[in-house]
């Protein structure tokens, strides 16, 4: 789970967990954070995801953080727009209009360079990560982005049927992460259509997560 391990991914082109649309569950539950137009909406791990160009269609503004730039320059030319690209600290950010992406190491953004964000759409980060990583993962973002509200995706299934990522995590380790920064409301618990990948029994989970 270095660096190295997603840059591989994405050199070779093995982006089974890039999604062929905008996610379901996505479409379904956003608007459970009662979002007004043009607020500004946080996708960490966002890689190229077209849940990116849905938030933009509805009229979200989006800012992400991504660790391949190979990952982002397919986004802005699938999206049809030419970035800025300058440096900042550590990260590059590649800016256009209603899109800020940091790209780098997601744990050197820091709440000024993000900015103000009016909520959070993780569902390819927390999944991303090994446990270990999932804690500093977890204490940093809330930090950042001021607890700002969070829809969180996450699958459960037997991790011994299965090497992650997407990593299994249960609606105890999203309590361990996340309860008493937030109030925690699980919206949905479905079973995922074929299995993970196709072959292991999963279900998928979307919390609301509010500032406590």
């Amino acid at each position: 789970m270095e660096p190295d391990f997603w840059h591989s991914k994405w050199e070779r082109n093995e982006i089974g967990f890039h999604g062929s649309d905008a996610h379901p569950l996505l479409v379904e539950h956003f608007g459970a954070l009662a979002l007004g137009p043009g607020s500004r909406v946080f996708l960490p791990l966002c890689g190229k995801t077209l849940d990116i160009h849905w938030l933009l269609a509805q009229g979200y503004r989006v800012v992400g953080a991504e660790l391949s730039p190979l990952a982002i320059a397919q986004l802005f030319a699938e999206l049809g727009v030419e970035p800025t690209v300058t440096r900042v600290g550590a990260l590059d950010h590649y800016a256009a209009p209603d899109i800020d992406i940091y790209v780098g190491d997601f744990f050197d953004l820091s709440r000024e360079t993000l900015g103000p964000v009016d909520a959070v759409y993780d569902r390819a980060a927390l999944v991303a990560l090994p446990n270990a990583m999932r804690h500093r993962y977890a204490a940093h973002l809330p930090d950042i982005t001021h607890n700002a509200p969070q829809l969180l995706i996450c699958f459960e299934y037997d991790p011994q049927q299965h090497e992650g990522p997407p990593f299994s995590i249960d609606a105890d380790e999203v309590r361990l992460h996340y309860e008493g920064r937030y109030h925690l409301t699980r919206l949905a618990h479905i079973d995922v259509a074929g299995g993970l990948k196709g072959k292991t029994p999963a279900k998928e989970s979307v919390w609301l997560m509010k500032k406590a």
